[in-house]
């Protein structure tokens, strides 16, 4: 996979309509409400924590904050999961874990979202409260018990194995999987 200069998606309208033509069919009214974007990847009938994650994710693909996904949002999530560049996906990881929206994330964030995550996918190497205590331990620089964009983007670029741990328990090639193939079997 090299880089390269320009979206492939604006190179390939042939991969747009695919997408388009998926996104009409999953959702012909062109709007994903936050139900229908659990049908889609399969997740009804979590538990709170996971319902609440889901529910984050699609708050923040939901750009205009409108209660929607649109295809333009649908196309941007898309554009970030594949193709987005390290530094994007640790911003919008860091939007995800930062739930209270006031730019730092705290201990009870980052220990209630790596929870929901654990629901989901069931990735479990450590416990959330080991990973959350990890995670401060190594990037919170100033021990404030926040970390900042900054604080966090800065010490998982610096930290290899923490990049690792967190680019593969938040992963959301599941969803793409999901996105590209069509809706899960359900049953």
């Amino acid at each position: 996979m090299g880089s390269q200069e320009s979206s492939p998606l604006q190179d390939a309208p042939a991969e747009m309509h695919h997408y388009y033509s998926k996104f009409m069919r999953e959702c012909p009214s062109g709007l994903l409400s936050l139900h229908e974007f659990k049908k889609l990847l399969g997740l009804q009938g979590l538990d709170p924590e996971g319902d609440l994650y889901i529910k984050r994710v699609f708050d923040i693909f939901d750009l205009n904050q409108d209660g929607f996904i649109d295809f333009l949002e649908f196309i941007a999530a898309i554009n970030l999961v594949i193709r987005g560049k390290i530094d994007q996906k640790l911003k919008w990881y860091f939007k995800l874990y930062d739930a209270d929206g006031n730019g730092c994330i705290d201990k009870k964030e980052l220990l209630s979202i790596f929870r929901a995550i654990q629901a989901i996918n069931g990735y479990t190497n450590m416990t959330a409260e080991e990973f959350t205590n990890m995670i401060f331990q190594k990037i919170d620089v100033n021990n404030d018990g926040e970390l900042t964009l900054e604080e966090f983007i800065n010490g998982v670029e610096r930290d290899e194995d923490l990049m690792e741990l967190i680019t593969k328990s938040f992963d959301l090639s599941n969803v793409l999987k999901v996105i590209q193939n069509g809706r899960r079997n359900s049953v």
